[in-house]
């Protein structure tokens, strides 16, 4: 799945560098203050020594750093000198998208330029980067050009047209990277057109002209690699380093010699969990099997090198999909959208046999042909067809003991049935694929402890040992972050959830009203956003506010660039909006939270994880609920404070932080534990934000 590597890596050179230059760099009045003109921050030099004797001993490091510390730079650097010295390659993995782009647009120019300073760097000024996206995110042009040859056997006039406007844009794209191009190209064409095929190669594509290959090239050549977690996960778990074509012995996540960074790594075993199971669904099998012949436009793979039997095979598994999904739908999701599955024979195994038979087939097609490209493609679409027999097999007998399955409804209409599965326990694999590789991983978040330890995140990401360090945020907290507590909101409860509510708008309303920068809401439950938003646009339209909600059909780059720009937006999100958000200065000006963010344990993989917790005779809501809740909420504090300069107000709205013992726990994650309490009677006497 990886296809980037090609050589199987030699021994790096024993020395290195990085912890000497790093003490020259990052010291009070050192080469960082020099050449970039930054301030000298303790708390980041510390990180930064730390990275460099991890990368060093290729050790495992989890490293706490809170907002402000400077993290990017604190392990860019030391990384970047390792990987030059030892001609190894640093992977930076990250969870969002805007971190990805600071890291391309702000932080790697600084590095450069603070390379360039000073002699003694100057060997690392010309480090190359690289940004890795999955295959099927490029054009193939020798794909592309198959395409538009095979026009009869591939595509109908309105799909050809398809094909013909891709062809254009390739004319004038530089990466020939899909999410260029405008309207997004559909999905089955694409299918024809992208990289993601053993057709896609050096031996069958120019180098100089496919943009996968080019791409292929650079990576090959850098020193360091950004990706993003969803992507590692994926990769890791297709074979990582030995399916890139390490030795069996050698050291390596992704690559032969690499090491890694994980940037936002509070979200690893939620990213990972969700990479490292089962997905399969309606769509992607329908998908499949008409990309080998589409009954209704009478086009696909069959209709040049199959014939009138194999066009059968492929109805025959149409049929079968269909009615499978369908009474999987019918059944199971017939009442709620998620249903977890806990005893085998879901369903009859009416898919095997059109599968089987599908499989078979293609073996023998491919078997009758010559070496080339038309015989890898059989073959690959026998291995595909393959996996989809593989995967519904595996769902309908719960194969693997250590996950947890379950169906599920999606898309816009929730047409389309899923069959998932995921393990109950992510730490046995992330301790064998990743902290297991032999090569340095470090962790990095402003939020990876809990009460000030950070063990239990080791423990949960089977990072068992590794040195944990906590440092604090340089900014002035008791200075700038006001911090307010509703104690007259109702708790939560199905008798109480529509005053609830009522009070909670009341409180958005007056505590947006007298704020003048922007507002960020965060809230735990769609519905609960929707209800309240209903309610409070037409007053914030009223008093010229700008209004952003989530799930209105833009982006949250695009909304958190929005609140940027008008500077006393009022933005209601959920789920995601609680991490990753950056809007500094007075554009965010107060976060409000309307309920501790408590998942609910009803998600089949939180419920497994609590099933499994109390067969062991734990407690799930102190090893699971508790934790989860705790990162979520100091990830959505932590929106408010971005710069040492920005000043703002917290907002909490859910009373368990008074009422119940553990809200001591949830006031003990502000960075500003002095705090108000608010009534509705005593809202506007006490509530006194930064003017």
């Amino acid at each position: 799945m990886i296809g980037l590597r090609d050589d199987t890596g030699s021994a790096p050179p024993p020395i290195s560098h990085a912890p000497a230059l790093v003490g020259k760099i990052f010291a009070e009045g050192g080469w960082l203050q020099d050449g970039l003109k930054l301030e000298h921050r303790p708390q980041q030099e510390t990180m930064a020594r730390a990275i460099a004797a991890a990368v060093r001993d290729d050790s495992p490091l989890l490293f706490e750093a809170g907002t402000g510390v400077g993290k990017s730079l604190a392990y860019l650097v030391p990384g970047i000198i390792q990987a030059v010295d030892q001609s190894r390659q640093l992977i930076v993995s990250t969870h969002t998208i805007s971190l990805q782009e600071q890291l391309e647009t702000s932080d790697l120019p600084k590095c450069r330029r603070l390379f360039r300073s000073h002699p003694d760097l100057k060997p690392y000024a010309d480090f190359k980067s690289a940004v890795l996206v999955g295959k099927g995110n490029y054009l193939c042009t020798t794909r592309l050009g198959h395409a538009l040859a095979d026009r009869s056997t591939l595509f109908a006039d309105a799909d050809y047209d398809e094909v013909q406007r891709i062809a254009k844009w390739a004319e004038s794209t530089e990466t020939g990277l899909r999410h260029e191009l405008q309207p997004p190209p559909r999905p089955e064409i694409w299918d024809v057109v992208n990289a993601d095929s053993s057709s896609c190669s050096r031996k069958h594509c120019d180098c100089e002209k496919c943009f996968y290959q080019r791409a292929r090239a650079r990576i090959r050549s850098a020193n360091i690699i950004i990706i993003n977690h969803a992507l590692l996960f994926a990769l890791i778990n297709a074979g990582g380093a030995k399916a890139g074509g390490a030795k069996t012995d050698s050291r390596g996540v992704l690559f032969a010699d690499d090491f890694v960074v994980l940037d936002e790594a509070h979200t690893v075993p939620e990213v990972a969990t969700e990479n490292f199971g089962l997905s399969l669904s309606s769509y992607s099998v329908d998908r499949a099997l008409k990309y080998l012949f589409n009954p209704r436009t009478k086009r696909g793979l069959f209709r040049k090198l199959g014939g009138p039997e194999a066009q059968q095979l492929v109805i025959d598994a149409l049929d079968a999909a269909k009615l499978f999904f369908e009474f999987i739908g019918s059944t199971l999701l017939a009442q709620r959208p998620i249903v977890r599955v806990r005893e085998e024979g879901a369903a009859e195994a009416s898919l095997d046999g059109p599968l089987g038979a599908l499989h078979r087939l293609l073996g023998k097609l491919g078997d009758k042909l010559e070496d080339g490209r038309e015989r890898d493609e059989l073959l690959e679409q026998k291995q595909r067809v393959k996996g989809l027999q593989s995967g519904v097999n595996e769902w309908l007998t719960l194969a693997d003991k250590g996950h947890v399955y379950w169906a599920e409804r999606g898309g816009r209409k929730q047409t389309i049935v899923a069959l998932r599965s995921a393990p109950i326990d992510v730490a046995p694999a992330l301790r064998q694929h990743l902290f297991g590789c032999g090569t340095s991983v470090v962790c990095t978040s402003a939020t990876l402890a809990m009460g000030g330890q950070i063990e239990p995140f080791a423990e949960r990401i089977g990072a068992d040992g590794a040195r944990a360090v906590v440092v604090k945020s340089p900014f002035d907290f008791a200075r700038n972050m006001r911090v307010y507590v509703a104690s007259d909101v109702p708790l939560p409860s199905p008798q109480e959830a529509k005053l609830a509510l009522d009070v909670l708008g009341g409180y958005i309303a007056t505590c947006v009203e007298m704020v003048r920068g922007g507002s960020l809401v965060l809230f735990t439950s769609y519905s609960d956003m929707r209800a309240v938003a209903m309610a409070l646009e037409p007053a914030f339209a009223a008093a010229g506010r700008p209004f952003l909600l989530q799930g209105a059909g833009v982006s949250r780059t695009d909304l958190a660039n929005q609140m940027r720009s008008t500077g006393n937006a009022v933005l209601f999100g959920t789920d995601s909006f609680w991490t990753g958000v950056d809007v500094p200065g007075d554009a965010l000006a107060q976060v409000i939270i309307t309920r501790l963010p408590f998942d609910p344990p009803t998600h089949p993989i939180t419920e497994a994880r609590c099933d499994h917790i109390r067969n062991l005779g734990g407690n799930p809501f102190n090893e699971l609920t508790l934790p989860d809740a705790l990162i979520k909420f100091r990830q959505g504090i932590g929106r408010l404070i971005r710069t040492a300069t920005d000043r703002g107000v917290v907002t909490i709205l859910d009373s368990r932080v008074l009422a119940k013992t553990y809200g001591r726990l949830f006031v003990d994650c502000l960075p500003q534990p002095e705090f108000t309490v608010l009534t509705r009677e005593s809202l506007k006497a006490k509530f006194h934000p930064f003017a």
